[in-house]
Order: C-alpha cells, then structure tokens, then sequence
C-alpha cells in the first residue's frame, strides 16, 4: 500500500531532496543540483516565498521512500497569463502507477482546494529552474541546468490524465567542417549597418556594474511571452546575480549595445560543470571546487544559458552576431560542441540562429496539461 504524506520535517525534506540520488545513483546521464540549494527551497528566505504558494509530498511503501513531488501556486504567473493553475515538479518515482497516481492526486487535491482549475508541468517557481519532461535522448548526458528522469516517467504521467501542453528541444552546436567564417563576417557588416558595438568588461563584477539592469530589463522584453515564464523580482535578479559571480566567463559572454550605449542583445554561456557536480552527488566539496575551477578554466564543452534581443532588432540580423560570437567561441577556445539547453519548438527566432552550425538535435522535453475541474 502507498501512503503520501506532505514533508514537514528535516528529515524528510532531506529524504526529498536525496531521493533521486538515490534513484540515479549510478546513471552516468544523470546530474544532481547543487544539494544546498535544493535544500533551500524549504527555507524562509526562499525568494519565491512572495509570489508562491508550495507544498511538497513523499509517498512511502513499507517504511520507505518510492516517489515525491511539489506543488507550486505561482501567483505571478497567474495574475500575468490570467489563469488558475498549479504546478507540478520535482516528480520522481520508482516505475509503479500506483505511486504516480498518489502522489499526483495529492498535488491536484490541494490546488483544487486553493481554487485552481488546472494542473502542468514538469516546471519549477520560474523558468530559472529546471523544467520539462524528457521525453527522447535517454542515452545523453544531462547538462547541468536541466533534469534527467527514467522513459518510464512518461507513461506514469499520461496514465495520470495528462497530455502534451509544449515541446522543447536541445540540440549540440559544432563548427561545420566546411566553415569559411562567412557568419562572422556577416555579423561585423551587421553591428556597423547599425552603429552597434560589443560591451566591454574588465571582469565579471564590472559587467555585473555595467550590464545588470540593461541585461534583466531584455529578458523581460524578450521572454514575455515564452511559455512558464514569470516576471523578475528584485530577489530574482539578486540571486542570478550571484550565480553569475560563481560561473560567468567573460571568454562566453557577448553584450551587444547600440551607439547610446543602451543594450540591444546579450547572449551568456556557461562552462560546464556537469562533471564536477556529477562526482560530489551536488555537493559543493573541496575537490568538487578544484574540479569546478579545472572545467571553469578550459572546458570541453559550454552550455548556452540565455540570448536575448530587443525586439525592434529581431528582424535587423542581430542573430548573426550572435552565431558569429558563439562560432568564435568554439572555433578559438577549443571547445567540443555547445549545448543549447532548451528552445521550445516553436520559438523560430531562436532555432533559425543555430541553422549555421552542424546541429545535433539529442533531446527532447515535454511539458504536460490536464483540466482538474
């Protein structure tokens, strides 16, 4: 017999945040986050406190933990987009219906009771977070910003009820073996058509100081009106912030401005740590951070974090700067490939940028829907 209960305390919530450890141990496509902050979504200074409404459940079997999940009511998003939904995340489950439909029906229960009307996911308190279902590229590996699940995770939630709401994509970027350096040539005759030029940076505190609030004010112009996202608080930006000062190289960071200086496009990769995070379970240890600083330093692979464009420029060839900045990356540094992260299948402005590369397309993701009144 299954039985759920909601996490209320220390322990459990530490049972919550190592169950799928302890679910993927071994799973080499797996990568855990980084355990404090998993941990930290319990605490009171959760920054999503103000604008969320959560509940977490385990759901137990003979005295041990076979599934969990969270509920999250993001008032934010639904005062935006005008809607009465719940989310679902942080699902994990041993390959067993029974669990699944528990555990779902605890999460849809108490949405019900808030007043909402509609449940998806997988999705986290904002777009920063991990998101979606995979649902192809089972043999590749995880990047770090993005969750890895089991296959059979798919056929649990549809037999919940739920069905296809979105579809993401992530593809791998490499230079084209014929490449003339054509794009990067098309993307200077670009920035001079339109007097632009790139933002200068002594270090990653200066283009904190410089760019932060051009940078944060184009990701609400530009991401409006993407799926799950919600609209920045100053807690938001003070936490991004700080996840820049820990992983940002200059070497992968392209800041666009027009000849006022104001900021028109950004585009920030990230080195990948996936190998460094893997070995610690998310752990944040001595040799975690000398395998951190080592994948910082010169790292085989870059992982694309965020692109944004005013859109008075969507339509000017600013995606040629772009792709010209990220095939210079990758042509002078030395890296492998690139991973795009998520694109969502319909968002072309972005998937028509990675038509000058050799793309792999090696994964995909879901995210789901069921009407609950």
């Amino acid at each position: 017999m299954v039985e759920v209960k909601e996490v209320r305390t220390r322990r459990e919530r530490r049972l919550f945040v190592e169950f799928p450890l302890q679910l993927y141990k071994g799973v080499p496509y797996f990568c855990p986050p980084l355990y404090g902050d998993e941990m930290a979504v319990f605490g009171s200074k959760n920054i999503y406190n103000d604008t969320c409404d959560t509940v977490y459940y385990l759901a137990w079997r003979d005295g041990k933990v076979v599934g969990r999940i969270s509920g999250i009511i993001q008032r934010a998003a639904n005062e935006k987009n005008g809607e009465k939904r719940v989310r679902f995340g942080r699902f994990d489950s041993v390959d067993d219906q029974e669990v699944a439909e528990a555990l779902f029906k605890a999460v849809e229960t108490w949405a019900v009771a808030k007043g909402m009307d509609t449940a998806h996911g997988p999705l986290g308190f904002s777009d920063l977070e991990r998101e979606g279902l995979l649902i192809e590229g089972f043999d590749q590996h995880s990047t770090f910003e993005e969750q890895y699940n089991a296959p059979y995770y798919q056929k649990l939630i549809e037999a919940c009820g739920y069905t296809k709401e979105v579809d993401w994509t992530e593809s791998q970027l490499r230079v084209p073996a014929d490449y003339d350096g054509d794009i990067e040539k098309l993307g200077e005759f670009v920035m001079k058509r339109y007097k632009l030029h790139l933002g200068p940076a002594k270090n990653v505190n200066d283009f904190i100081n410089k760019y932060a609030d051009g940078l944060f004010d184009l990701i609400d112009k530009s991401y409006d009106h993407l799926y799950g996202t919600v609209p920045f608080t100053d807690k938001m930006k003070k936490q991004m912030i700080a996840g820049f000062r820990f992983i940002v190289d200059l070497r992968f960071v392209a800041v666009v401005l027009d000849e006022h200086d104001k900021m028109v496009a950004f585009g920030i990769c990230f080195p990948s740590i996936v190998d460094a995070a893997r070995t610690a379970g998310g752990r944040i240890t001595p040799l975690m951070l000398l395998r951190f600083l080592k994948a910082k330093r010169k790292p085989s692979k870059i992982e694309l974090g965020l692109v944004g464009v005013d859109p008075a420029y969507l339509n000017k060839g600013i995606s040629a700067v772009f792709a010209g900045a990220i095939m210079k990356m990758l042509r002078e540094d030395g890296i492998e490939y690139a991973d795009t992260n998520l694109n969502l299948e319909d968002n072309y402005d972005i998937l028509n940028l990675w038509k000058h590369f050799d793309r792999t397309v090696n994964k995909r993701r879901r995210a789901f829907v069921k009407k609950l009144v």
